[in-house]
């Protein structure tokens, strides 16, 4: 049996690559002989290893729409990587076809208009030293080297988002190659619901090349991050749902719960001086409190992370939204992170609300508006061996604290894939929607390396 799948992979290969010869590819195509092949072929989780047939490395919209018509006429698996941070490994494939658009990372700024156009193999750490230099910012995730369109196909949350909204809220419009080869431009005013199906709905549509963003004014940003010894967690998490519920959207916070302690960082943006007063108090949670307030640059905010979460390290994570940081969570929380397989695995929490909720649900794609708060469990560990035990404590942490979520979820950080996932993001009314749109653009399922909508029928 391995023989004959083995003999089909090697068909289905030479028939990529004939395929992309007669397309008139120009750019680089890395096959498994090439001397950069393993270099190319790594993706950011360490824990997904797969040998694709070939990697093209377009320099232009046309070297994409030849790759996409190329991998449909070819039968092969297509996979779309622009950062490469897909927890399942959606931006790789065994015996397909991976198109990296690591070169189409340009980013042009129209500072009279406020806006921002950025390559589809931009990364966060790309936008971020655009704009903020120059007082601007764009709602993103919070790891600098995750690609900008893996992170706005999902929705995009991070330190800006109770402020200016999700990543997608910021979307004025966007460039795609369909699996018909076609080059489109989307917007509320061109092919809406195809836009409407893009902000939230992954990358089921096609291959989105170029964004364009709106760019907000940053303004001043105080950063208090303080740290408790695991024994007050309890306490600390008590406190602090009390006194972040009563701050306005210029106000944020995140906590991480690990097995030696608690670490929680909350930021302000405006007043600096004032900034100061609303953050001192979450220096006084719990005894044993260690930190301060500070002006931290934003870039350094965004990027003090990268390390922590880097390439090759393993990975996997289950999300989920809270309407609040209830006794039972808390207690969820501090039974499953006692159990915690390694030192950095970590349970995180995100604050929403603020201008993500003045969004209606039904306007994109995205589910979870009416959340006040996204968890995240996630092992993080070095060693193979490690795999099987880490995994299996994200997913039973995962359910436990699924259990005391609400409706909806987001794609971006799911590990597991499949029917259940996609359904518990989106809801039924809403999968409908997509399918339709689905059948319409992609009848043919070419863009299933995804958190998948199978086309209606």
């Amino acid at each position: 049996m391995l023989e004959v799948v083995l003999a089909g992979r090697y068909a289905m290969s030479n028939l990529l690559l004939r395929e992309l010869s007669l397309a008139g590819h120009r750019c680089p195509i890395i096959t498994p002989d090439h001397q950069d092949y393993d270099r190319y072929r790594k993706v950011w989780n360490g824990v997904v290893d797969r040998r694709p047939a070939a990697i093209v490395r377009p320099q232009n919209v046309e070297d994409v729409r030849k790759a996409v018509h190329a991998a449909a006429a070819s039968g092969a698996l297509l996979a779309v990587r622009g950062g490469g941070h897909s927890f399942p490994g959606f931006s790789t494939c065994d015996g397909g076809l991976v198109l990296d658009l690591s070169e189409l990372a340009g980013i042009a700024m129209d500072r009279d208009a406020h806006t921002i156009e950025v390559g589809g193999g931009a990364l966060l750490g790309h936008l971020d030293r655009a704009t903020v230099p120059e007082g601007y910012v764009v709602p993103a995730g919070v790891i600098s080297h995750t690609g900008v369109a893996g992170l706005t196909l999902g929705g995009g949350m991070g330190w800006a988002s109770r402020r200016y909204g999700l990543t997608i809220d910021s979307l004025l419009g966007a460039e795609i190659v369909t699996a018909a080869g076609d080059i489109v431009w989307v917007s509320e005013t061109s092919d809406p619901e195809l836009f409407w199906g893009i902000r939230g709905g992954g990358g089921n549509f096609g291959v989105l090349t170029r964004f364009r963003f709106r760019m907000h004014e940053l303004g001043s940003i105080v950063v208090g991050q303080w740290s408790y010894p695991a024994a007050n967690t309890r306490q600390a998490l008590q406190a602090l749902r009390d006194l972040a519920g009563r701050q306005p959207r210029d106000f944020t916070l995140n906590f991480t719960a690990t097995t030696t302690a608690l670490s929680v960082t909350a930021v302000w943006s405006g007043d600096a001086a004032l900034g100061r007063l609303v953050l001192s108090p979450f220096g006084a949670l719990a005894d044993g409190g260690i930190g301060g307030v500070d002006t931290l640059s934003y870039l350094s905010l965004q990027s003090r992370n990268d390390e922590h979460f880097a390439w090759s390290r393993r990975y996997y994570c289950k999300g989920g939204f809270w309407s609040e940081v209830t006794d039972k969570a808390i207690d969820a929380l501090l039974r499953s992170i006692a159990d915690a397989p390694t030192p950095d695995s970590e349970i995180s929490v995100l604050q929403l609300g603020g201008a993500v909720a003045d969004v209606a649900d039904d306007a994109t794609a995205y589910t979870g508006r009416e959340a006040s708060y996204y968890w995240l469990a996630e092992p993080v560990w070095d060693d193979v061996a490690d795999d099987e035990r880490c995994t299996t404590w994200g997913r039973i942490t995962g359910k436990s604290l699924s259990e005391l979520s609400i409706a909806g979820n987001y794609v971006n950080e799911q590990a597991d894939a499949g029917t259940v996932v996609v359904l518990d993001a989106y809801g039924p009314e809403k999968y409908r929607r997509l399918a339709r749109l689905k059948a319409r653009v992609d009848p043919h399922n070419l863009f299933r390396l995804n958190q998948n909508i199978t086309p209606l029928a």
